[in-house]
Formats: C-alpha cells, sequence, structure tokens
C-alpha cells in the first residue's frame, strides 16, 4: 500500500473524470487534497466530500486555467489553507474537434490555453514554493494524440505534444531541486470528455477492438500511474512519459 501522509496536492480540473479519480486515489492514500474546477460547483463538492472522508480536508477552488490572475488565486488559496504543495497534477483540459482549414483561431486559442498555457501557469507558481519546501513532484497529463498526432484534432495535439516537450525541459532544470516532473499520457479513457463518442455503439466497438487489452480505461486506470508517480516508488523516473493505453500505442 502506498502511503502519502501529510503530503499536500494540488490537481486542476479535479471535479470530474481522471482528476476525481486522481483526488480520491490521492486521498485514500492520505494526501490532502486541493483540486481546481471549471464550473458545476455541486459536482466539485461532491468529489471533495468523498475526498475528505478518506483524508480529512479537501479544498475546491473555482479558476480558469487560462487566466494568471486565477492560477494565482488557487495557488494562494491551497499554501493558505494548507501550508504548502508537495504534489502538483496538472489536468484540467479539452477535446474538441476542429478540421484544419476550417478551424477557427479562437477553437486554437482555447485549445492552446487551456492544455498548454494552463499547465505552464500552474507549474510556474507552484516550483518557487516546491524548491522553498526542497522537493515534490508535478505530473501533467498527455495523450498519446501529443506522441503520434490526431486527424481533426490538431490543436488538441499540438497542445499535449507541447505538454510533453515543455515536461521534459522542466524534468532536466528541476531535478537537482529535488522536484521531479513526469507526464502520465492516456490512450482512450472514458469520461464525459469522450462520451459522445465512446457511446457510440459502431465507434467504440471499433476502439476496443484496436486495443490489446480490448477496452477503453477507466478513469481509475490513470489515476494508478498518477499515484505512483506521486509516491517515492518512482522517485528515479525523471521526465519520462508514462502510457496508460492498454498497448494500443506504443511508444516508451
Amino acid at each position: 500500500m502506498i502511503s502519502l501522509n501529510n503530503k499536500v496536492a494540488l490537481i486542476t480540473g479535479g471535479s470530474r473524470g481522471i482528476g476525481a479519480a486522481a483526488a480520491l486515489m490521492l486521498a485514500e492514500a492520505g494526501v490532502t487534497v486541493a483540486f481546481t474546477y471549471a464550473s458545476k460547483k455541486k459536482q466539485a463538492q461532491a468529489v471533495a466530500d468523498k475526498a475528505a472522508r478518506a483524508s480529512g480536508s479537501c479544498l475546491i477552488i473555482q479558476a480558469d486555467m487560462s487566466k494568471p490572475a486565477d492560477v494565482k488565486k488557487a495557488v494562494k488559496a491551497v499554501m493558505s489553507n494548507f501550508g504548502r504543495i508537495d504534489i502538483l497534477v496538472n489536468n484540467a483540459g479539452v477535446w474538441k474537434r476542429g478540421a484544419i482549414g476550417k478551424i477557427t483561431e479562437q477553437q486554437w486559442d482555447e485549445t492552446l490555453d487551456i492544455n498548454l498555457k494552463g499547465t505552464f501557469l500552474f507549474c510556474n507558481e507552484v516550483v518557487p514554493i516546491m524548491k522553498k519546501q526542497r522537493g515534490g513532484k508535478i505530473i501533467n497529463i498527455a495523450s498519446t494524440a501529443g506522441q503520434r498526432g490526431e486527424a481533426f484534432y490538431s490543436h488538441y495535439a499540438a497542445s499535449k505534444g507541447g505538454v510533453i516537450a515543455f515536461t521534459k525541459g522542466i524534468a532536466v532544470e528541476l531535478g537537482p531541486h529535488k522536484i521531479i516532473a513526469n507526464c502520465v499520457s492516456p490512450g482512450w479513457v472514458d469520461t464525459d470528455m469522450t462520451s459522445h463518442v465512446l457511446h457510440r455503439k459502431k465507434e467504440i466497438a471499433a476502439i476496443n477492438k484496436a486495443i490489446p487489452r480490448g477496452k477503453v480505461a477507466t478513469p481509475q486506470d490513470i489515476a494508478g500511474a498518477v499515484l505512483f508517480l506521486a509516491s517515492d516508488l518512482s522517485n528515479h523516473i525523471v521526465g519520462a512519459v508514462i502510457n496508460v493505453n492498454g498497448g494500443s500505442v506504443l511508444y516508451g
């Protein structure tokens, strides 16, 4: 059993999907969790209540990932309530179809601002804290799309490819400060974000057939990799991309 008692984690986009699963799994390991959400406060609070039952406390913060002021507010709130941040999980993201030649600049900017810029902004605010603490774990959620590209989602692929390159860059820079940065790269995951595709019988049958394990991941499958990277078991893994895709895309 992994124990992370007395650790504090900040997760972006923790009200549903992978973020919620990570929040609950970390809480069950003893982590005090804080997470951001964009809207639907009741949904966020329901996740927070479950996490608090496991670890004793959970803080939710409404924030727009792409706005520096909101990011600063979120980090300040965690520090005010818990006094430290040991684990940062950059999970919040958007995945919206956009064919090249038709995609608008607004669509491009929205995806890059949330998925990539938001990851940068949170890292930029939290790293000085971790340096003062002389250590920490940064776990950025990437995607197979960032490793191989994705037709009709080139903007999403670009954002996640950027997350991977950014993570590798800061991992080398931060290693001497005992701050360890890695990525988790999911393939298909059954979440609200993908439900419009995965709930079509023909689509899910084809997708499952292309996965050696024969099924799409659950949010808990991805959260398990997050928990591993947050623990001391992964201390010598630096700048890596942990693939969690059932064998459908083999990078590593």
